[in-house]
């Protein structure tokens, strides 16, 4: 099918954000997407759709937070409403769909099952913003993103690289971890955006911070403001550091920074607080902390951090790229080494923060983060020229130029051997989310098939699923979603 310009220009751009996580499982790529799908649907102007996993009972049980669980997809869809409409105050006008998933215990991510893309019929599949690309091509096999859509966008939340290296043989799965994203990423998506140069060097990308902060933290930033204008002392502790519980995640290098400079710093007190499922009301508990120290240099860019700054405290951060976006802000002190820690962290807590500016709250909104993508992702602008797309259900394209025919050789190694390592929902899933499991299935085995028969054409009739099963599985067993 092929849109002119003019008729694409009177036809509402369709925005579909495919995630690796939901509410209630408070991860970040839970919360941003949710974000990011109400702000883009805000003004109206297009159509949004918000796709994510859909747990069997047993998943769910296990994963979300206090015993909830929903008993069909519509109930959790409601749950995931009334939480953003909570925190942003305007009713949400996007569309939310489910594809299925399951969760992987060994590493602590939730995995699609299936083709995905169909969530989304061929006549909608105009743009998709895929949240952490490289974890939802892994393994996909189904239809090719940049075949069903117009236009793929990938957002690059963590920085698994890091990550991996603090396992056993570490360097090693890293080494060959980063092969693999540059290869997922370079087949799937048009454009990636990474949040910050914390992440790896990727095909097509751009480096900009795309998140915002929960509306409720600037709340309390725009009242402590109200104080200090009035000469109330606004924070009436001093430090504190908020994280997941987890090593990497700031404990190792805050603990090992205060340890090694016990004297230089003697009577500092800093009480520490795990994220998690009552983050939000933890970081309200925080509120009259003067002082967030984190040192943490695995994140890619800090949720805990914008959040502090938005509250209007002094944050102490290290230099490092993950931060280069907080550096803007006159309350965002950093450091170099052990030294200029101590010398940042004793002259914080004798200073009252510089009250937050308009501008500055701005910046950190979920308003400035939208216009910051839509200006990444290059959708601010109407297309200059005709938009072809294909809805052939094959995962090849049909052009024959060199590079492309080496894409396409590329992507169907890759289809070829997730044959052998995806795999579809069970039928008690694919009855929940109102999809034939019969029709599923023979799909699957269609596919199989159908990619078998073509092996002999790119010279890949001696692939076995040995061959697949083992790369495929080493490069991301220990990988987990700490995003």
């Amino acid at each position: 099918m092929v849109y002119e310009v003019n008729e694409y220009m009177d036809k509402k751009e369709h925005i579909a954000i495919f995630t690796t996580a939901s509410l209630p499982w408070m991860t970040g790529t839970a919360v941003n997407p949710l974000f990011r799908a109400a702000y883009l649907a805000k003004d109206g102007h297009r159509k949004v759709t918000l796709v994510i996993p859909w747990l069997s009972k047993s998943d769910q049980e296990y994963l979300y937070p206090d015993k909830i669980t929903f008993n069909l997809p519509k109930e959790q869809e409601k749950y995931v409403r009334e939480w953003i409409e909570q925190r942003t105050e305007f009713l949400s006008s996007f569309n939310i769909c489910f594809y299925p998933g399951k969760f992987s215990r060994s590493k602590r991510s939730i995995l699609a099952l299936g083709d995905i893309t169909e969530s989304i019929p061929d006549e909608e599949s105009d743009i998709a913003v895929l949240e952490e690309p490289e974890h939802l091509t892994w393994y996909h096999h189904g239809k090719r993103w940049k075949i069903k859509f117009r236009l793929v966008i990938g957002i690059v939340h963590t920085n698994y690289l890091e990550y991996v290296k603090r396992e056993k043989n570490g360097r090693a799965y890293a080494f060959l971890l980063k092969y693999m994203n540059n290869w997922v990423v370079d087949i799937y998506c048009h454009k990636v955006i990474r949040l910050s140069g914390a992440t790896q060097e990727l095909p097509r990308s751009v480096i900009c911070n795309v998140h915002g902060v929960n509306p409720k933290f600037l709340e309390i930033g725009m009242k402590k403001r109200e104080e200090q204008k009035l000469g109330k002392q606004a924070f009436t502790k001093g430090a504190y550091f908020i994280g997941k519980m987890v090593w990497s995640k700031g404990y190792t290098e805050l603990l090992k920074l205060l340890r090694d400079h016990q004297t230089e710093l003697d009577g500092l007190e800093v009480d520490l607080f795990g994220t998690g499922e009552d983050s939000a009301e933890v970081q309200e508990a925080a509120e009259n902390y003067k002082v967030f120290l984190n040192p943490s240099t695995t994140d890619v860019v800090c949720t805990t951090t914008a959040e502090a700054l938005a509250m209007g405290k002094i944050v102490i951060c290290a230099d490092h790229v993950s931060n280069e976006f907080f550096k803007q802000f006159a309350n965002c002190r950093t450091f170099k080494d052990g030294e200029s820690f101590v010398n940042v962290t004793r002259q914080s807590l004798t200073e009252q923060p510089a009250p937050l500016t308009n501008s500055q709250m701005h910046e950190l909104s979920w308003d400035a983060a939208t216009s910051r993508f839509l200006k990444a992702a290059e959708l601010n602008k109407a297309p200059e020229k005709k938009l072809t797309k294909s809805h052939s259900k094959s995962f090849l394209s049909s052009s024959l130029g060199f590079q492309r025919n080496l894409e396409d050789a590329s992507a169907f190694m890759h289809f070829f051997g997730t044959g052998f390592v995806s795999s579809v929902p069970n039928e008690q899933q694919c009855e929940e989310l109102g999809v034939s499991f019969s029709h599923l299935v023979d799909d699957f085995e269609h596919e199989m098939k159908s990619s078998s028969s073509k092996s002999s054409s790119i010279s890949l009739a001696n692939t076995t699923e040995e061959m697949w099963k083992s790369p495929m599985d080493c490069l991301t067993e220990c990988v987990v979603d700490v995003a």
